[in-house]
């Protein structure tokens, strides 16, 4: 099915007191009388002032009165709120962790420096987790990783497929193998300033250890004195969000197959205890088969229990995550029901240009449907974005199963779409063939200075699987 096809499936949807002039004539010394009545005119003067203070001071009064209201209500809203930046871009990911909060406010330093010689240790330090009694949980993933390792002599560099707040995503070509490669390149000082060093460990150790036809494939990593690098599978086909914002909205069986293929890929993630916290259009990938591939695991995290973290994209962020209560996968099945809903409506339920305001929609989760969408389609996305967990699909008891096993997807027959049986519903136009990067935005080009060996490292012991 091409992009026309699918387009053509996509009609619908201070009262301020002032001391003025009293007029008061000045008294003669020569008359008694005149005497009298400048004295009587100075006691209605100070009677006046008098007032004046008094009425001032009521002012003074009420306007305190109202300020503190106003502070009160702006904390009741902040507590229910976050405060989001005042610019915000579809595809820009909010974060505040938890677990930073706890630092500030809990951690003794003694603890902080018996991190900092972990940190320092030659032996990798193994992943802890806090769940949410604050125990330490060690986690499953392991500390020391096996895959390829490789340098920049390795691979030629051919041009930039995107950036990002921490650095860029190359194609690059082995000089070994001939093979096209995406190679993500994080600056070290960014990563930390942002502190994200445990997040991009984090990614390094989940893609290490999973496999599945449906995510993008880790091949090896690699660092310099700046820089880290991830070598990833490269995806020609561009992104989802791209696709879709050609087309505007997809036909429900459109929509279908790739909500299919993205829940099969969800499952496979929660069954390592793995959430991925990031779904959106923009971190879905399209191979040039026409098969999804899901990428970009810098929020993924492992959680045997519930987490704490605020992160994600606003459109997609669950309540109970911007309620910064204690969350689990369950966050992951809110986002792919407004993944499915921007697929078929085109945008987000609960979109406002304004940041805060979006959030607010989200919290108070009234969702309504453009009169087009099917009623199984209704009955599904009611019960995936809902804002008691307790009643959510695929956080109930039978889990995925629920969705799988609901009307909207009855056609589908799960084992062949794993195995890639079924055809796919628009294949992407890649007319170089291999290697090709038609699919990608253009992005100037800079003097990257990787490679670089010569300066001081401060930051490497940070990153010691990479």
């Amino acid at each position: 099915m091409s992009i026309g096809d699918i387009q053509n499936h996509t009609e619908f949807m201070n009262a301020d007191l002032n001391n003025k002039d009293l007029n008061i004539d000045q008294p003669s010394s020569s008359s008694v009388n005149e005497s009298s009545q400048y004295l009587s005119i100075q006691q209605q003067y100070e009677r006046q002032q008098m007032d004046y203070k008094r009425a001032h001071g009521e002012q003074q009064q009420q306007q305190q009165q109202q300020q503190q209201q106003q502070q009160q209500q702006q904390q009741t809203t902040s507590q229910a709120i976050p405060i989001l930046p005042s610019s915000y871009q579809r595809g820009d990911n909010q974060l505040q962790t938890h677990e930073q909060i706890i630092d500030q406010h809990n951690m003794q330093s003694q603890q902080q420096q018996q991190f900092l010689q972990e940190q320092q240790s030659s032996v990798p330090r193994q992943l802890q987790r806090h769940d949410e009694h604050n125990q330490i949980i060690t986690s499953k993933l392991p500390s020391k990783i096996t895959k390829g390792k490789y340098s920049l002599k390795d691979f030629q560099l051919i041009r930039t497929l995107g950036t990002g707040s921490f650095g860029r995503v190359h194609l690059v070509r082995s000089i070994h193998n001939g093979r096209f490669y995406a190679m993500k390149v994080f600056r070290k000082r960014q990563v930390v300033k942002a502190k994200q060093i445990e997040h991009t460990n984090d990614e390094r150790r989940i893609l290490s250890v999973i496999q599945h036809p449906f995510i993008t494939r880790m091949w090896g990593t690699f660092q310099d004195c700046k820089s880290i690098f991830m070598i990833m599978d490269y995806i020609e086909g561009g992104e989802l969000f791209s696709l879709l914002r050609k087309s505007k909205t997809f036909p429900n069986q459109v929509a279908k197959f790739y909500a299919a293929e993205v829940l099969l890929a969800l499952d496979y993630l929660h069954s390592k205890n793995i959430v991925y916290r990031d779904l959106k259009p923009e971190n879905i990938l399209l191979a040039r088969s026409g098969h999804i591939k899901l990428t970009d695991f810098g929020f993924a995290k492992e959680v045997e229990t519930k987490t704490y973290t605020l992160c994600g994209t606003p459109d997609y962020i669950a309540p109970e995550v911007i309620a910064v209560q204690p969350y689990n996968k369950a966050v992951d099945w809110w986002s792919f029901g407004i993944l499915i809903y921007e697929m078929l409506a085109g945008t987000t339920p609960f979109y406002d240009p304004s940041p805060m305001k979006t959030y607010e929609n989200i919290t108070k989760c009234d969702l309504k449907f453009p009169i087009n969408f099917q009623n199984d389609a209704i009955s599904l996305l009611s019960g995936l974005i809902t804002k008691d967990v307790t009643f959510r699909l695929g956080n109930l008891q039978n889990g995925v199963e629920d969705i799988k096993n609901h009307e909207w997807f009855k056609e589908v027959v799960w084992d062949n779409l794993l195995q890639g049986n079924i055809e796919t519903p628009y294949e992407p136009n890649i007319p170089s063939g291999v290697g090709d990067s038609s699919q990608f935005e253009i992005y100037p080009e800079e003097n990257y200075d990787y490679g670089n060996d010569t300066a001081i490292d401060e930051f490497g012991y940070l990153f010691p699987d990479f």
